[in-house]
């Protein structure tokens, strides 16, 4: 399986995703922004940062990038696409996703290893996890405060298309502790924490068990890659 990383002028987890997807065991490829084609890809990663430095509002510049028009295409077609950070603001920036994500509630940027409660499996990126899972992956942003009208957050949760929620502590706001939300069709997900930085022993987050040692983000990308073979 061959799973893209899009590279915006400001990413600066692009080549963490990449390695995410080495480790899962698919093949990595380099996506550029301004460019209209997908390399023929699988899937396609829209990774963390600062894309454009954050201007007018973040992802907002990215998600009208030539790139997106081309992941935007191939979603709506039901390629897998995910989005971290960054990447989740572009896809609700883009309309892939509804809603939005403003400044944190405390008015600053967060940092930490955060308890998340796994909501739904039915998704491509969460089909490797069991329902109310509770798993840890780091967190780190200025804007990651998930908000949206009465009527978008009913149908979310009445559709079973709130992915990850936020357990123990809620670090910028998020309505209903929403930590990472999906489309109907389930092929994309957009969310605040960083899977990729939770892939290998000794460089994940703290656990019960020991200091670094989580991995609980790894079955993203693999979930991706076991439901490709799936089909």
């Amino acid at each position: 399986m061959r799973i893209g990383v899009v590279t915006f002028p400001g990413s600066l987890d692009d080549r963490d995703a990449q390695r995410a997807v080495r480790f899962a065991d698919a093949e990595p490829v380099a996506l550029w922004h301004g460019d209209h084609d997908l390399q023929g890809v699988d899937a396609v990663v829209l990774p963390g940062g600062f894309s454009y430095g954050d201007y007018l509002r973040c992802g907002a510049i990215a998600a009208r990038s030539a790139i997106m028009t081309e992941v935007i295409a191939a979603a709506e077609q039901g390629m897998p696409i995910l989005g971290i950070c960054n990447g989740f603001q572009m896809l609700t920036e883009s309309h892939l996703l509804p809603g939005g994500l403003i400044r944190n509630e405390a008015g600053s940027f967060v940092c930490r290893d955060q308890l998340l409660r796994v909501e739904s499996t039915s998704t491509t990126w969460t089909s490797g996890f069991s329902a109310g899972e509770e798993i840890i992956i780091p967190l780190k942003n200025g804007e990651g405060g998930y908000i949206a009208d009465a009527v978008t957050i009913e149908r979310l949760e009445g559709e079973g298309r709130v992915v990850f929620r936020y357990l123990g502590y809620n670090p910028n706001g998020s309505m209903n502790d929403i930590a990472g939300i999906s489309n109907e069709r389930g092929n994309v997900v957009g969310l605040m924490p960083h899977p990729e930085h939770a892939i290998e022993p000794g460089f994940g987050p703290d656990t019960a068990d020991a200091m670094r040692s989580g991995v609980d983000g790894l079955r993203l990308f693999r979930s991706a890659l076991e439901s490709a073979l799936a089909h």
